[in-house]
């Protein structure tokens, strides 16, 4: 009785040794959120229904005609696990399509498994100690305290799903390369981990230049790692930009997670950009081949001729040290496929680190708080919020009692002794972008942040028409690999004092370690200027000399998620009268969360109260795609309704060529040759993908120029600029986004 077709080595799997197989890795992963004994069941059973005879035959017939078996055999093995698994046997059912909703597993006929009494002995037959497991009493192999509120189940159901589907292509993966058995990889020692972070800390320590500011990073760095010996739960980091929080935030989670036995740390970020700068750093310091890089958004379908591509280019998060972006961590967390959820067992006994966590959109902060808490209460992990401008969370209903622990003393005073620039506003009258270009040249070193990709490129090229020298541009528009370039040589010529002028969007504030005397930010929310002024005078040379000049360009443009901070930033900061209050004001920066939140109706927008209350029936399909429209309406779901980070859609394209052939061109060659390999060809890709919004595709003239590669990867096949990378505007009009 087999569960797959002839290997690499012509050999078929038996039916007995795959589920045997995946149950001890599937029942592996649940340990570490308490539920090994429902995992193994799960993945003893998950493909009970091949034991059917109509199935044994489709598979002979599809190995030798090829296509597909056309039987289905998920449905048996959810009906006979729900008496014992409850709504955690919608981990069977969901196995290769994604997980629906909890009166689809309800609406399964009982009496299948009655009629199907042949095909139920048959593999009971196979694996006896599956009756075992059937003889068990009620709900038995669900944890108590999964019991204790629909959300805590949903979260539950979430990782065991994960942890199935994790276990059930590793195995099938090794078969299918002829393997002896399924490759995963050793629990890492933390503790080694630990020393090892601190021994490379050391020595980059002894080689510094000292700057005014290193004293208050020892001092912000000694209190995270003395929090680090707090007990699980939530913490924050709350400390001003340049005082060290990318080493920080490391330090408190590698000594939490050795001496509290966490399998990983998990690093999320908003920007690629920052991923890029901080896994070079962690990868330098903790070795490569312990830290892996991941915010690869290339999405593949589930089923049809590219199914087993999907399975090879899902990521499991098998590393001791992850980094990711905000993105790719919650829109994997809220998702219902498996191999956006693969990895999602990885979150359970961890330390999650949610640097610059004010990013974090308001449309679904409910949801993501909600989550966040679920996870420490019940799943083991700890997490970990690291701001310069720390939102008012606590304030909202679903964080109502929770402890959230400062990792620093005295916040207000470490903000004041870090003060290390002076605001200038100039926002009457209105300059424009030019004005604004020129004046900033003024200055030799300069940095301006800009709100939109097209404002940057505009700004860049008035530069380049005035013949200004050492000009610069950075935005999304960039692949990595050309962003690293130019922040290279940008360092280097602040570092030697020569002219440099660097035009960016908001992708270098969130993290990114440069050092400009004088910074201009167009006028956008609080937490963005400020975050634009942690790049002034970051090392504290200038004493409190550094100068940021936040202006209002009359021909600027925002994104429209900018409307409501920007307006409520106004009414705060800056000059009223007076009074000048500045964007780093701890006091203000409160008042201006709770202002944001209530006019933005945060905690109880349509669609945070229409997720929660899918999360709550365990409805999985609409939480990810939305709900079914009422009658009379369009048919289908409602994706305004929709748990997703952005609502602006990209898409990826890969860059083959930039100053001559990019090495992306050999492996785009390789994706289309052997999509088995999708894996570790789409890791290496990372640093030549540009994500291009969906949008942009239904240009005519943009979709000729992005050749299909891979499920929904493109080659951009148009021009590169090597200033300001891909331009997509036309002759017609510029865009702006």
């Amino acid at each position: 009785m087999w569960a797959h077709s002839a290997n690499v080595l012509g050999r078929r799997q038996l039916l007995s040794g795959h589920a045997r197989s995946t149950a001890v890795l599937a029942g592996r992963f649940a340990a570490e959120f308490g539920a090994r004994e429902l995992g193994s069941a799960l993945g003893l059973f998950h493909d009970a229904g091949k034991a059917c005879g109509l199935w044994q035959q489709g598979l002979l017939a599809a190995e030798k005609h090829g296509g597909r078996v056309g039987v289905p055999h998920k449905e048996l093995g959810a009906n006979l696990l729900r008496g014992v698994a409850g709504a955690a046997a919608m981990a069977v059912q969901g196995h290769h399509g994604g997980l629906t909703c909890l009166d689809e597993l309800r609406a399964l006929d009982a009496g299948d498994a009655v009629r199907g009494v042949d095909v139920v002995e048959s593999f009971l037959g196979v694996l006896p100690e599956a009756e075992r497991v059937l003889a068990g009493a009620r709900m038995s192999l669900v944890p108590q305290r999964w019991r204790q509120g629909n959300t805590v189940a949903e979260m539950g159901v979430r990782l065991a799903f994960s942890a199935l589907v994790d276990a059930d292509h590793l195995d099938t993966a090794a078969h299918a390369q002829g393997w002896t058995g399924p490759w995963v990889r050793d629990d890492e020692d933390m503790m080694v981990l630990r020393d090892r972070f601190e021994a490379a800390r050391g020595k980059r320590l002894e080689g510094r230049d000292g700057s005014p500011v290193d004293v208050i990073r020892e001092r912000v760095y000694g209190q995270a790692v003395a929090g680090a010996a707090a007990a699980p739960g939530m913490f924050r980091l709350p400390a001003p930009t340049g005082s060290g929080k990318t080493w920080a935030s490391a330090g408190f989670a590698l000594h939490h997670a050795a001496r509290y036995g966490k399998r990983r740390v998990i690093v999320a970020v908003p920007f690629i950009t920052v991923t890029e700068q901080n896994a070079a750093e962690y990868r330098a310091m903790l070795g490569a081949d312990a830290v892996l890089e991941h915010h690869s958004a290339v999405s593949v379908p589930e089923s049809g001729a590219a199914r087993w591509a999907a399975r090879a280019a899902a990521e499991n998060w098998d590393s001791p040290f992850v980094v990711t972006t905000t993105v790719q961590l919650f829109d994997s967390l809220f998702a219902r496929k498996p191999s956006r959820m693969r990895k999602l067992h990885r979150l359970a006994n961890a330390v999650i680190v949610l640097d610059e966590v004010q990013a974090l959109p308001l449309r679904v902060l409910t949801p993501i708080l909600d989550a966040l808490r679920v996870l420490t209460e019940h799943f083991g992990t700890t997490v970990l919020l690291a701001s310069a401008t720390q939102p008012s969370f606590p304030e909202f209903d679903v964080w109502r009692d929770l402890r959230v622990r400062d990792l620093v003393d005295a916040p207000r005073e470490l903000f004041a002794v870090m003060r290390r620039v002076r605001y200038e506003w100039w926002l009457e009258p209105k300059p424009t972008l030019a004005e604004v270009g020129k004046r900033a040249c003024s200055y030799e070193q300069v940095l301006i942040v800009v709100n939109t990709t097209a404002d940057a490129r505009s700004v860049f090229q008035g530069w380049q028409q005035d013949g200004v020298e050492g000009i610069f541009h950075l935005s999304t528009r960039m692949t990595p690999a050309h962003r690293r370039a130019v922040l290279r040589e940008v360092r280097e010529r602040l570092a030697e004092g020569r002219p440099v002028r660097l035009v960016s969007t908001q992708l270098i504030e969130a993290g990114v370690d440069i050092d400009f005397p004088v910074v201009f930010r167009a006028f956008a929310p609080a937490e963005a200027i400020q975050q634009a002024a942690g790049r002034a005078n970051r090392e504290g040379r200038l004493g409190t000399d550094g100068l940021v000049v936040v202006f209002a360009a009359r021909d600027m443009s925002s994104p429209a998620g900018y409307v409501l901070g920007s307006a409520v930033t106004a009414e705060i900061f800056g000059p009223h009268g007076d009074d000048v209050v500045r964007p780093d004001d701890i006091e203000a920066l409160d008042r201006y969360y709770r202002t944001l939140y209530r006019r933005a109706n945060a905690e109880y927008g349509t669609r945070a109260a229409e997720i929660q209350r899918n999360r709550g029936r365990l409805d999985f399909q609409s939480v990810a795609e939305g709900p079914e429209r009422a009658m009379g309406e369009v048919n289908g779901r409602d994706p305004a309704l929709a748990f997703r980070m952005l609502d602006d859609d990209t898409v990826p394209v890969a860059v083959t060529d930039h100053n001559g052939e990019t090495p992306a061109a050999a492996l785009i060659a390789c994706l289309r040759r052997e999509p088995e390999q999708a894996g570790p060809v789409l890791r290496q890709l990372q640093p030549y993908l540009v994500a291009l919004p969906r949008r942009l595709l239904q240009d005519p003239a943009i979709a000729a120029l992005c050749a299909p590669v891979f499920g929904d990867l493109y080659e951009w096949t148009g021009p590169y600029d090597p200033d300001y990378g891909i331009d997509t505007t036309s002759g017609r009009e510029r865009e702006v986004w």
